[in-house]
């Protein structure tokens, strides 16, 4: 167990034996299941209540329709920093429902209340929702099974039912594969956790969660995004609709677009044993550092060292160049690289 976020987590399950090597393999090639509970929750209602959001956050709801979901970030007005990435669930024009992450669910809900004109309220719901998060290529078969929907696309959510109470089936999540995220009431929890698991679900920790999403190249914020990375240099300016007229940090972030980001996130392929972690330094040749590692892991998939990194811009390293990391002293030799590292598979 460890802390995160506030949160005391499993990093791995030691009951089901195989640790965080075969809670990797079963997402990828069965179905695993992870209690992401600790995930905030906030609701944004009343009259124009999607408008406020869209006014606020960067991604455009406008694209979007009642009953799908939508990646999204809240950066800061000044700095353009990310405060946090977050999933909007659409319920209607009226009803928005927000699922930050732990740190930052209260940073994010008390900027929106601030904001808020006197027709929206924003509540935040931490403790009364749970989510399970369902993935791998068996989780449609899996909630099948258990009576849950499970035939909607991905990025859109619909109601089922569970032991007699409303669950919502969302078709999103963090490692690539097919999967759902089940948003039940908090008491819930366990019941459906325990028939997802009888039904097969293998149990997965932040271990496995980590090793997944960083071979998909998703960010982790505080990591890979934060409040002195900008979605610009973090390339998720797909999550930005530029051609809104505002959202929080719309100005500083479009002249940095504009001039280009000083630096930018890669991929990195270990071509030895070493593997990268968090704040390694990266070094050209001269000895100069040209970048951070902002996160980094083994790959069970690929059997080498993968990680993140931010580059200077100014060094010219492209993909397929190869870097040194300097971990613990010793220059590892790297392949720059755009992620993802391996297939996605949640078309």
């Amino acid at each position: 167990m460890a802390d995160f976020g506030g949160w005391e987590m499993p990093i791995e399950y030691t009951a089901s034996g195989g640790g965080v090597l075969k809670e990797h393999v079963a997402v990828r090639e069965d179905v695993g299941i992870f209690d992401v509970s600790h995930l905030g929750k906030a609701m944004v209602a009343g009259g124009g209540a999607a408008e406020f959001v869209n006014s606020c956050l960067t991604n455009d709801l406008r694209r979007i329709e009642p009953g799908q979901a939508q990646y999204t970030l809240c950066c800061d007005e000044d700095s353009g920093g990310v405060v946090d990435d977050l999933i909007a669930y659409l319920f209607r024009p009226e009803n928005v429902f927000l699922v930050p992450n732990a740190a930052n669910t209260a940073e994010v809900v008390r900027r929106l209340q601030a904001a808020a004109p006197d027709s929206v309220t924003v509540t935040g719901e931490h403790e009364n929702w749970a989510i399970l998060a369902v993935q791998g290529p068996r989780s449609a078969e899996l909630l099948a099974d258990t009576g849950l929907p499970q035939e909607h696309d991905y990025m859109s959510f619909v109601s089922g039912e569970f032991n007699g109470r409303d669950v919502i089936s969302c078709r999103t999540g963090y490692t690539g594969e097919h999967g759902y995220e089940l948003v039940a009431p908090w008491n819930d929890a366990g019941p459906l956790w325990d028939a997802l698991v009888q039904g097969g679900a293998r149990p997965c920790g932040l271990g496995a969660r980590d090793t997944l999403r960083t071979e998909m190249g998703y960010p982790l914020h505080g990591q890979d995004l934060s409040l002195s990375i900008s979605p610009n240099q973090a390339r998720s300016g797909w999550a930005v609709a530029w051609d809104k007229p505002a959202f929080w940090g719309r100005d500083v972030l479009a002249a940095e677009r504009a001039a280009k980001p000083a630096r930018l996130l890669w991929g990195l392929e270990a071509l030895d044993r070493g593997i990268p972690r968090a704040h390694m330094p990266i070094v050209a040749d001269d000895g100069t550092t040209i970048g951070e590692v902002t996160s980094g892991t083994y790959s069970p998939t690929l059997r080498r060292g993968i990680g993140l990194a931010l580059l200077d811009r100014s060094s010219g390293v492209a993909a397929d160049d190869e870097v040194a990391v300097d971990v613990r002293g010793k220059a590892t030799v790297m392949r720059v690289v755009k992620p993802p590292f391996v297939e996605s598979h949640v078309r």
